[in-house]
């Protein structure tokens, strides 16, 4: 069964049931307070008998001569009740003389004793009871619940009138009344249940339309369609989860992408060393090329950039397996900016750069591992000596607070060539380089700066790439200082 249907059963037998039960409650709720309603009546109706009986006990203090027995007593409940609604009802009345001269019959013998028939539910039961609840006349059936109302004389309770609850009603307007009232309930109920039927169709269609558009669009990723977006224009989660889906369509499209690119780049970089290698190496074998020193050492260069390539490779690879292992502690920045500046002199001076290190940072104590800070910083300056054909190189070392955090901010500076700003964002990609901006001609595997990428992220900073006040471009570094 599909989703829809599910939800829509769900929400139609949870609704219906809760209507269903409250019409039944609602039903007996109404059912039993309009016969404590017509009970309640009934014993008001039979106050005035409470008090005559009252007045005559005061003169005669015997119910024996008062009423003489339960027949007696039924014609007394009788007479006050004959222009009431009650006087129908009274079971337990002889038939009276008719205009034929008809005599009565006699009562029952069991009159004015126990009675244990169950009586008609309808009917109602009367009995004069003693003050100590005991019986005086009339029926006392033992199934049956009594409301009494006092016989009172002068403040003192002498007697109880008693008459037996009814459980249903068998005439009268209040029955009318009770069957209007449970027509219109079932009207309201069935009102209720069509109305439960169409907002369980549409609640269902509208939390169900959304899941159905995320299962296709997650259908459609599995087979590779990295374009699907969806377009919901909710706020709640079915929203969020729409906005999710469309991020991770964009990231699987963008690291299809960049799996594209590099597989291009890759299977480029190996080809093109290894094809001059195969080609110098077989150019000696047919004899074209002699094999002397220089040959020897030009398809040598070869073999180094390859193997160059390849074991960056397998840096990042380590990088990305988390292989890449660091041993840090506190390192002043300071001090290895300075042997930096030495260690680079003579290269520098080879290649005609004027280098200047501008450090501004004090304290600039980083858990670092300085191995691979080394590495980092050799990376870049690398980059800017054999790829921007630049003649100006400076570093830049400065504290700065971001977030109520400090941090070591270093920008390396070049005014070479530059890079396009539509290319600044991939710079740090596997493999990536700007062939107008970059020498291919002097080797290099295109990972160094994806390696830097690695390190940084390591040490748990940033680095980014932008362009730089001198016209080149600026590598921008930010690493977590150590409160001292």
């Amino acid at each position: 069964m599909k989703i829809h249907n599910k939800l829509f059963l769900i929400l139609f037998s949870f609704t219906f049931s809760i209507i269903a039960g409250l019409v039944v409650l609602i039903q007996y709720s109404i059912g039993q307070g309009v016969i404590d309603f017509v009970n309640a009546k009934e014993l008001k109706a039979l106050e005035p008998l409470a008090a005559q009986l009252a007045k005559q006990y005061e003169r005669n203090a015997s119910w024996k001569k008062i009423i003489g027995d339960d027949q007696r007593f039924l014609r007394l409940v009788e007479s006050q009740l004959q222009s009431s609604q009650f006087l129908p009802s009274l079971p337990d009345m002889p038939a009276r003389q008719s205009n034929r001269g008809e005599r009565r019959p006699r009562p029952p013998q069991h009159m004015g004793q126990r009675d244990h028939r169950p009586p008609p539910e309808y009917a109602a039961h009367y009995v004069l009871l003693d003050k100590n609840k005991q019986r005086i006349f009339g029926k006392l059936f033992d199934d049956l619940r009594y409301i009494n109302t006092p016989v009172v004389l002068n403040g003192e309770t002498i007697a109880y009138l008693g008459v037996s609850k009814r459980k249903s009603l068998a005439d009268g307007y209040e029955l009318d009344f009770l069957k209007q009232q449970t027509n219109y309930l079932w009207l309201i109920a069935l009102t209720a249940g069509l109305l439960t039927l169409l907002l369980s169709f549409l609640l269902s269609r509208h939390l169900v339309g959304p899941v159905k558009q995320i299962a296709n669009g997650m259908h459609k990723l599995t087979k590779g369609q990295y374009s699907t977006k969806l377009s919901l224009e909710r706020k709640d989660e079915l929203g969020q989860l729409s906005e999710d889906f469309n991020t991770l369509a964009f990231t699987l499209a963008k690291d299809e992408q960049v799996r594209k690119r590099w597989l291009a780049n890759i299977s480029h970089e190996l080809r093109t060393p290894m094809s001059i290698l195969l080609g110098e190496l077989e150019a000696m074998l047919l004899g074209i090329r002699e094999p002397n020193n220089k040959n020897i050492s030009s398809a040598n260069d070869e073999a180094l950039h390859l193997k160059r390539l390849i074991d960056d490779l397998h840096m990042l690879n380590s990088a990305e397996l988390g292989g890449m292992h660091y041993t840090k502690q506190p390192t002043d920045i300071g001090l290895l900016l300075n042997s930096i500046e030495q260690k680079y002199q003579v290269l520098f001076e080879q290649h005609k750069i004027n280098f200047y290190l501008l450090n501004s940072s004090k304290h600039a104590i980083v858990e670092a591992d300085k191995t691979r800070i080394l590495q980092l910083l050799d990376n870049i300056l690398m980059n800017a000596v054999h790829y921007a054909q630049c003649s100006t190189i400076s570093l830049t070392a400065r504290n700065m607070e971001i977030k109520n955090k400090l941090y070591l901010e270093m920008t390396i500076e070049d005014n070479g060539v530059g890079v396009d700003k539509t290319h600044l964002s991939h710079l740090f990609e596997y493999l990536y380089r700007v062939d107008s901006a970059r020498n291919r001609q002097e080797g290099g595997s295109g990972l160094g700066l994806s390696i830097c990428q690695h390190i940084v992220k390591g040490h748990q900073g940033e680095i980014a790439a932008e362009k730089a006040s001198l016209g080149g471009l600026a590598i921008i570094i930010r690493l977590p200082l150590v409160k001292v």
